[in-house]
């Protein structure tokens, strides 16, 4: 039994280092211009497939430290402490609302989409008082970025719900 949780465990980190890598792939590569100015990124959508395949625990991992490291790589360190905390929180709150209504019949997709929202909401409340709070923003002026976040957040929300939907269509061998 202890040899097969710890098989369990080993995978799961090895899937949450993968994870890590496609966020700050995603984040730092996989860039899209917006017409409003500003561009989205994947690595939100991939902090929320991490978030439902893996779980709050190794979705954090995974969700954090590659955000963390996207932040560092492309010369926003300052922001790497936060997004650390925000981006891990984005899926632990993803996982944790979507396997609440995912376990009641048929609420699948509506436990996606919910879970995809309240993560990302708290992404855009985290950024937003950390502009106003640590960089000296002020409330004012951190309000001035919100949309920046919201179309990051409207992004992810529509990236994850096709990936996972894409996910879960394909059948994969057991080992």
């Amino acid at each position: 039994m202890e040899h097969t949780e710890n098989k369990i465990k080993v995978k799961k980190l090895c899937a949450a280092a993968m994870f890590a890598a496609l966020v700050c792939v995603g984040t730092v590569l996989i860039v899209i211009p917006v017409p409003m100015g500003g561009f989205v990124n994947f690595g939100d959508c991939f902090i929320l497939v991490a978030a439902w395949t893996l779980g709050p625990f190794y979705g954090f991992a995974a969700g954090s430290i590659g955000s963390a490291l996207a932040d560092i790589f492309v010369g926003y360190a300052m922001y790497a402490p936060a997004t650390f905390i925000i981006k891990g929180l984005i899926a632990v709150v993803a996982a944790a609302s979507a396997r609440a209504l995912v376990s009641k019949k048929g609420a699948k997709k509506l436990g996606y989409i919910i879970g995809a929202v309240l993560g990302e909401l708290v992404m855009i409340a985290g950024y937003y008082l950390y502009n106003a709070l640590v960089m000296g923003y002020g409330f004012y002026g951190a309000a001035l970025t919100l949309h920046y976040d919201a179309m990051q957040a409207a992004a992810g929300v529509v990236m994850s719900f096709v990936l996972i939907t894409l996910i879960g269509r394909v059948k994969a061998p057991h080992d």
